[in-house]
């Protein structure tokens, strides 16, 4: 033990047990598995004044690296109220910051000026654009974000162009690679770097220079990793060869070996993590470098951070069963001395709207009782499940706020499809018309859009008139062509609004004539995926627009507007509601799962918990189901008193509504954790919801839900025992069920009174998957499935 004076002792004060482990440990790789909400700032925090109280090192002889620049400021911030001092000379910010800032001193080494330019993200693809242009690509096919992701990948991998050669496994991947080569190339030639060679380029460093390497090993005697579950192979290596003596492979078909003449590493490598929180694998993450962390430092210490000073143990409860049904995962069980608090509520919602509106009357609720709206949040999966919740929020006059994402009747693609409709409407709106001549692009640039309004404004015209005849206009062949085309799909657009069509019926033949949708099928970038999510929300919306519209009472709005006249009338509110005026009591946040991560809130609603939406179905087709379950461990460990879950029995998300089962999730949870009402949510009952003080929508029919007393390890258990118990009054709201689960295998042929004929898809837990001939897939909760072997 290092000499411990008085100030340094302080140090040690208010920390539990394992934390003052963390912090006083001698020396040598430390692997700290930090909780949800134990308390592994602070850890990292007061480790580093430790390591400088004790005169172990010097501020400038540490490196600490976090994934933010947020978490990099704090962390500095933090250990300069510990030490009383300035933090001048300490090492701490993100990985990517650190290697640039090796680069600017080691770039001409690797035939780069230290003037070196960073491409970000919109740079990057700006060239990748010109490249696959100059190769000939289909850039609706190729989109520049989707290649640039996946060159990304390859960078984080560690992988060169000739290794992503070699596994290329179609056109796809080979077309991929071309770019990827005529990138770099291009990169080099500008004297350019995007991040992910900051990181790879820093590696080749590392690898290529033994002096170089030694050299800054040397000056950081102790290297400290935040969020370590988030590191990529990239990233890995990068602390391997700055803290090992003996460097392994990264896998056993790896290009890396042990380097010739290695001096000895100082192995002062402590890493903060949590594999339960590992949620991004979309973005190169390796879940392995945490999970494996012994084998490559078999002398390393652990440490479990386990108390957590955030939620009630409830909340608690229910995270620790729904993560133990993880095989891949560092065992630990989290608890806390706050107590129990108020059991977590499962609730199940006739429809999306009712959803909405219970959830909304919880928040009113809770904030009639004191609580400010500003610590409440609503989590989803994907963006596309924000807009029910916030048409009601909207409803109500609560404030909201999105993060991380821009409101839904302001998404780009969203505002694209009402710009069309607008434009359809009035063709004289030139700033519609502006905005959708080139969405999706079609080659109709600027200079094209100046002349064809121009054109439009000498003749005393509308912008539609001049479409006819673009050679009027003065442009040339490539523009005459591509505005003919458009002009084609306009025709076909107005053809349908004079026809009377519904709004929901324009909505799809806009993405459909204009390949709107099409080109972001095509797309393997997953934010494209995002946007088509939404563009199918939109119409779901508009479909429920034309019903509420259709059964509506006439009046005098009626009477002088047409209904996509109402139609772009309510959508333009929305999208105005809440902009102007203050909430002195905060504002209700909305967020992904994804984004949720690191913040807490006192009250959460964690919505859309149903098969196939979360769990997404992407992941459960991947084979993805261990990093969908850490993503709802990160949800629930988001609340610190209140915790609610919500699944909606029928859901418009990606087309008309469809019956929808109760995500796989919401049964693993341990029942002693719940309330009384949360096993009537998967066993045939629906929560009451009461009308509120506004019209969120269309309102479906509502069923009574009981409680009752409970006994069982998780919802999955009781389920199965509870669909035997019920009574005809339950199986009715179930929408008919039988007394058992029926006996079926993979592959059988069965018959559903509703449904028909179809084959047994997947047999899992107690949902059974039906690809029914004449209505697809549906998922069925198996003690209610009432189907018959044909």
């Amino acid at each position: 033990m290092p000499s411990v004076d008085a100030y340094a002792a302080e140090l040690l004060e208010g920390l539990n047990e394992p934390q003052r482990e963390a912090v006083t440990h001698e020396g040598g790789p430390l692997l700290v598995i930090a909780g949800a909400g134990s308390g592994k700032t602070r850890v990292l925090t007061h480790r580093v004044a430790w390591l400088v109280r004790t005169g172990q090192v010097g501020l400038g002889e540490i490196l600490a690296v976090t994934f933010t620049n947020k978490a990099a400021a704090e962390l500095r911030h933090r250990v300069g109220d510990l030490l009383g001092r300035s933090t001048r000379g300490l090492w701490v910010s993100t990985f990517h910051s650190s290697c640039a800032r090796i680069l600017r001193v080691e770039a001409e080494r690797l035939g780069y000026s230290r003037q070196f330019t960073i491409y970000d993200s919109d740079d990057a693809k700006r060239l990748l654009k010109r490249v696959l242009d100059s190769q000939g690509a289909d850039t609706k096919r190729f989109t520049p974000g989707s290649v640039h992701n996946r060159i990304s990948d390859h960078k984080n991998r560690l992988r060169s162009v000739e290794q992503a050669a070699e596994q290329a496994a179609g056109f796809y991947d080979r077309t991929v690679v071309d770019a990827y080569r005529g990138y770099q190339q291009a990169l080099v030639a500008n004297n350019a770097m995007d991040f992910d060679d900051l990181m790879g380029r820093t590696v080749d460093l590392f690898e290529r220079f033994p002096e170089v390497r030694e050299r800054y090993r040397n000056a950081f005697k102790h290297v400290l990793v935040d969020e370590y579950q988030d590191t990529n192979p990239a990233q890995y290596r990068f602390l391997q060869l700055l803290c090992m003596d003996d460097p392994m492979h990264l896998d056993p078909d790896d290009e890396f070996g042990p380097l010739a003449g290695e001096e000895p590493g100082h192995r002062n490598l402590m890493v903060v993590g949590d594999d339960a929180q590992s949620i991004y694998g979309f973005r190169s993450a390796d879940i392995r470098n945490i999970l494996d962390f012994e084998d490559d430092f078999p002398d390393a210490k652990v440490v479990r951070l386990e108390q957590n000073y955030r939620s009630t143990q409830h909340i608690l409860d229910a995270a620790n069963g729904l993560i133990e049904h993880n095989a891949n995962q560092r065992k630990k069980h989290l608890w806390t001395d706050l107590g129990a608090g108020d059991p977590v509520r499962v609730r199940a919602l006739p429809d999306d709207h009712a959803e909405s509106r219970w959830v909304v009357a919880e928040i009113e609720r809770l904030a009639g009782e004191g609580a400010p709206l500003g610590e409440m949040a609503v989590l989803y999966r994907t963006n596309a499940l924000s807009r029910a919740i916030e048409t009601a929020l909207t409803g109500a006059e609560l404030g909201y706020q999105v993060i991380g994402g821009v409101r839904f009747f302001d998404r780009a693609e969203v505002k694209d499809v009402l710009a069309y409709l607008a434009w359809l409407l009035n063709p004289a709106n030139t700033v519609a018309f502006a905005r959708i001549v080139n969405r999706p692009k079609r080659g109709i640039g600027d200079t094209t859009v100046g002349r064809l309004l121009a054109h439009a404004s000498t003749l005393g015209v509308t912008p539609l008139q001049v479409l006819d005849d673009p050679a009027a206009a003065g442009l040339k062949t490539a523009a005459i062509r591509s505005v003919g085309a458009f002009a084609e799909q306009v025709h076909e657009l107005r053809e349908a609004v004079l026809a009377g069509s519904t709004i929901a019926d324009l909505v799809e033949a806009i993405l459909r004539v204009t390949g709107y949708r099409a080109e972001l099928e095509a797309s393997n970038d997953p934010q494209d995926e995002g946007r088509l999510e939404n563009l199918e929300q939109l119409h779901a919306y508009a479909d429920e627009f034309d019903h509420e519209d259709a059964s509506a009472e006439p009046d005098d709005e009626r009477a002088s507007l047409r209904p996509l006249d109402r139609f772009l009338q309510q959508t333009a509110l929305l999208s105005d509601a809440d902009q102007k005026g203050d909430h002195p009591d905060g504002t209700v946040t909305l967020m992904t799962l994804h984004n949720a991560k690191g913040l807490e809130f006192d009250s959460v609603f964690l919505i859309g918990c149903e098969d196939g939406v979360f769990p997404h179905s992407r992941a459960i087709d991947a084979g993805e189901l261990e990093e969908e379950r850490r993503l709802a461990y990160v949800g629930l460990t988001r609340a610190r008193r209140h915790l609610s879950l919500t699944w909606a029995r029928r859901r418009g998300l990606y087309g008309p509504p469809q019956s929808q089962v109760p995500s796989r999730f919401l049964r693993e949870l341990p029942v002693e954790a719940l309330d009384e009402s949360s096993p009537e949510a998967l066993s045939g009952g629906v929560q009451a919801v009461p009308r509120p003080r506004y019209d969120a929508g269309r309102i479906g029919r509502v069923g009574g839900g009981g409680g009752g007393s409970t006994s069982g390890r998780t919802l999955a258990e009781l389920g199965l025992r509870r669909g035997s118990e019920l009574g005809s009054a339950g199986r009715a709201a179930a929408g008919g069920a039988g007394d058992e689960a029926p006996d079926v295998v993979v592959g059988q042929r069965v018959r559903h009174g509703k449904f028909g004929e179809g084959d047994v898809v997947t047999v899992d837990d107690n949902v059974i998957v039906v690809d029914f001939d004449e209505h697809g897939e549906r998922r069925l909760i198996a003690g209610f499935a009432r189907l018959e072997p044909v």
